[in-house]
């Protein structure tokens, strides 16, 4: 049984008479998801999460920040790895790409298997209106796609953040610029990262490490910017197996290596709230609320 705790102002349904919620809208989602074989469980409990979110929820939005399908990305392990979990909500789920996308070549099964919903083939960054916000989903493989001033990826988010007339934008990807894990964070989003703060972005979601962790607002340098700083949640948290996490990094606010599950955004005109939700069994949960620049 899956424990989700929906009561709570994050996600609080009014009655139909009174339901201003229906201004607001939901995005929920997490990466690092589907290992075939005795890891897939993790996958299957934070999928029925989802099942639990949707079932309150029937119009909110999944976003994956990466590693969907491991441990190639092929189009045997998506179909037997993130179909029978994830997959059952493939319509309602906008994806970003991960590196494991990109162990088979050009990530094609990825493109494939998504189909519109990943973006332009070979490229994989798109924008969509939720509620009142602007979400963007990028492609942090930099090796592949290029991250820095002069790459496609970066032209093509400059323009589409100079043509949007929404107040509030959230963007996610695969590769966090801050963590306090393994990986320590990827420096080649910088460029992306300081376009974004540029433009008083408000969220940035990703994966990679395998852990829950969030920042309090900062700029790209990592100074704290309780003003105009963009607030980082780091949510590798689909089902792979977790890792340690090291030496917390400055503007580090909370981190969690125990507890598999999904991170909820409530997106409403001019503010957030978000929560953490765990998979039955575990106890960890994270919750706040912030509003936009």
């Amino acid at each position: 049984m899956i424990r989700v705790t929906l009561a709570l102002p994050v996600f609080c349904l009014l009655a139909p008479a009174a339901n201003l919620f229906a201004a607001d809208a939901v995005l929920v989602g997490a990466g690092d998801i589907a290992l075939c074989g005795s890891r897939l469980q993790g996958a299957h409990a934070t999928a029925k999460v989802l099942d639990a979110v949707i079932e309150d929820h029937p119009d909110a939005v999944i976003f994956t920040v990466g590693d969907n399908a491991y441990r190639r990305g092929t189009a045997k392990q998506f179909q037997n790895c993130y179909e029978p979990t994830w997959g059952r909500h493939r319509d309602r789920t906008r994806p970003s790409a991960g590196n494991h996308e990109y162990k088979t070549r050009s990530a094609v099964p990825y493109f494939e298997y998504f189909g519109e919903s990943a973006g332009p083939v070979g490229k994989g960054d798109y924008s969509y209106s939720l509620g009142s916000w602007h979400v963007i989903a990028l492609n942090s493989v930099c090796d592949k796609v290029g991250c820095g001033e002069d790459a496609e990826q970066y032209r093509w988010l400059e323009r589409d953040l100079e043509q949007s007339k929404s107040y509030c934008t959230v963007a996610y990807f695969h590769h966090p610029l801050f963590s306090s894990g393994k990986h320590g964070g990827e420096k080649a989003m910088k460029p992306i990262y300081r376009l974004l703060y540029k433009h008083g972005v408000e969220i940035v979601l990703a994966g990679h490490e395998h852990h829950y962790e969030r920042f309090a607002p900062q700029d790209p340098d990592g100074r704290a910017d309780p003003d105009k700083g963009i607030r980082q949640f780091i949510v590798g948290t689909g089902g792979r197996e977790h890792r340690r996490i090291g030496k917390p990094k400055p503007n580090s606010e909370v981190r969690d290596r125990t507890a598999y599950g999904v991170l909820g955004l409530r997106l409403k005109s001019g503010s957030y709230d978000w929560k953490f939700l765990s998979i039955d069994g575990f106890s960890f949960t994270d919750e706040g609320s912030g509003r936009c620049h």
